[in-house]
């Protein structure tokens, strides 16, 4: 495998605000307290005081959430570990794909566990633990339902409601049948598995357990009793509405807020159901449903059963940082630019800020598609520019063989007039005839020109076929492979995907990864 890295603003796929916050740019600055580089770790680290009776709490709900998984030593090691004092997570989180969905969030677990490598390196005193945070809590089953496999959308249809972590897998069966071949550890994990939530686990312990990665699921009742006073503050003071719009304003001065912040970032949660909770006078309803409160029932309600109360995209990263010994988050650029909206909200409430990274971004090439990029005649990072540049480009290559007879007709015309002379000094009669035979011979050149023109055409055509062909390949549906393209459809040829990828992605090195078959 060869691997090699090109800076993020070569590839035109990422955003001024990512772009500027890679190379330090002083406007970003107030809206995040450290960069992530292996040096500010030692800060980080004595910034983050974590409660001895949380480590507890935390240890203790993993357990019981791992309980029936085969857990690799790696995990069961990691788990125990967080109950330690000077044990560290490193996180990132995703959806609940089916088939883990696009290849970007294996990406951001191979980022992770490289990070959490980089970190125990640097500072062996420490232990860092790779975790994947699960939004089981999200509702947008649209966005879950489905992947991509060898150019060939799946989707799983459902009536289920709610909280995508408690759907029931009844009814992947039909899925499973569609697909191509047979896929043992995702058969195991739908089949086996009661909930969409036990089935990620199961995936992520299998495709990763080997590295140590921890899954954490939310939605528990032991994990939100850490959440409880935030949902309260929240029910009464909207403290993530001024919070965040405060940090708006500032921020959209020179960038434009990724996330909406609403009066009240929380979600009324039960069995098939996860709806808004917005407030009307002296009440709180809930939206969609019959379901009223008042104040003190609502505030006791949070009390009580926290496990009701869902943080929407703007109080997640708070809860999570309530519950997880976290140094540092990892995330795609959209990510990061949410997360920056958000250091006020913590500084609020006095929880430590992350660290805040970039996961790790990739172009895997195939050995077939190196060898047509080759042939084409263009480098990896032509690539990035749109369809119509390149063809301007390929024109330009091509133009090498543009077909031009006028050198040979010259030629030729010369020939014919020494065949005419010889023909004046032998017999005047017949110089008509040499110039009858002239006139052939120009014309067959004429012909052969077009021929020759016509060749060239076919093979500019079919040039230019391959290259539409290849920046589809490269770039499915005009954007970044890794936001299509499914994991199988590179680990079914090649096993050792994921081990190549933990190989050669370097985390804090910032720079877009190029992998190539050999």
């Amino acid at each position: 495998m060869k691997v090699s890295c090109i800076d993020y603003s070569a590839t035109g796929a990422f955003s001024a605000l990512v772009l500027d916050y890679l190379r330090k740019d002083a406007r970003l600055q107030p809206f995040y307290a450290h960069f992530p580089e292996i040096s500010a770790f030692s800060t980080l680290i004595k910034e983050r005081n974590f409660p001895v009776e949380q480590r507890q709490i935390l240890a203790e709900e993993l357990h019981r959430q791992y309980q029936g998984v085969a857990m690799p030593e790696a995990v069961q090691a990691n788990i125990s570990a967080l109950a330690e004092g000077q044990t560290f997570t490193i996180t990132t989180g995703h959806q609940l794909n089916l088939f883990t969905g696009p290849l970007y969030f294996i990406y951001k677990l191979v980022t992770a566990i490289n990070t959490a490598r980089a970190l125990q390196k640097a500072y062996p005193d420490q232990k860092f633990v790779p975790v994947y945070w699960m939004a089981t809590e999200d509702h947008d089953f649209a966005e879950v339902n489905h992947f991509t496999l060898f150019g060939k959308k799946y989707a799983w249809e459902s009536d289920a409601k709610g909280a995508v972590g408690r759907f029931s897998t009844d009814g992947l069966n039909e899925l499973l049948d569609e697909m191509p071949e047979s896929y043992p550890l995702f058969e195991q994990a739908y089949t086996e598995s009661t909930t969409l939530a036990e089935a990620m686990r199961h995936i992520v312990n299998g495709l990763f357990g080997e590295y140590g990665v921890v899954c954490v699921d939310g939605d528990t009742p032991a994990l939100k009793r850490a959440f409880s006073s935030v949902a309260q503050r929240e029910l009464t003071e909207q403290v993530g509405f001024s919070a965040v719009t405060k940090t708006n304003a500032a921020l959209e001065k020179h960038y434009k807020p990724q996330v909406m912040v609403r009066e009240i970032n929380l979600f009324y949660l039960d069995t098939n159901l996860r709806e808004r909770i917005v407030r009307e006078g002296s009440q709180y309803q809930v939206l969609n449903t019959g379901l009223v409160f008042t104040q003190e029932q609502i505030l006791q309600l949070a009390q009580d059963q926290p496990e009701r109360f869902s943080p929407n995209v703007v109080l997640r990263p708070l809860y999570q940082e309530l519950v997880l010994p976290n140094l540092a988050y990892i995330g795609g650029g959209a990510e990061v630019a949410y997360w920056f909206q958000l250091k006020g909200l913590f500084e609020v409430f006095g929880v430590p800020y992350p660290a805040v990274m970039l996961r790790n971004s990739a172009l895997y090439i195939t050995k077939a598609n190196a060898q047509r990029l080759e042939k084409l005649g263009f480098t990896v990072t032509e690539m990035f520019k749109e369809l119509p540049d390149l063809k301007k480009r390929l024109a330009e290559l091509l133009n090498q063989q543009e077909v031009n007879l006028e050198q040979q007709r010259t030629a030729l015309e010369a020939v014919f007039r020494q065949a005419e002379d010889i023909a004046r000094a032998i017999d005047p009669t017949l110089v008509k005839a040499v110039g009858a035979e002239a006139q052939k011979a120009q014309n067959s050149l004429q012909m052969l020109e077009k021929k020759l023109t016509k060749a060239v055409e076919n093979k500019n055509d079919t040039a230019y076929n391959q290259l539409a062909n290849l920046k589809e390949k490269l770039f499915p549906a005009g954007v970044l492979q890794e936001r299509v393209d499914n994991l199988l459809t590179y680990q079914t040829n090649n096993p050792g995907f994921i081990q190549e990828l933990v190989d050669a992605f370097e985390p804090f090195a910032y720079r877009f990864t190029v992998l190539q078959e050999e």
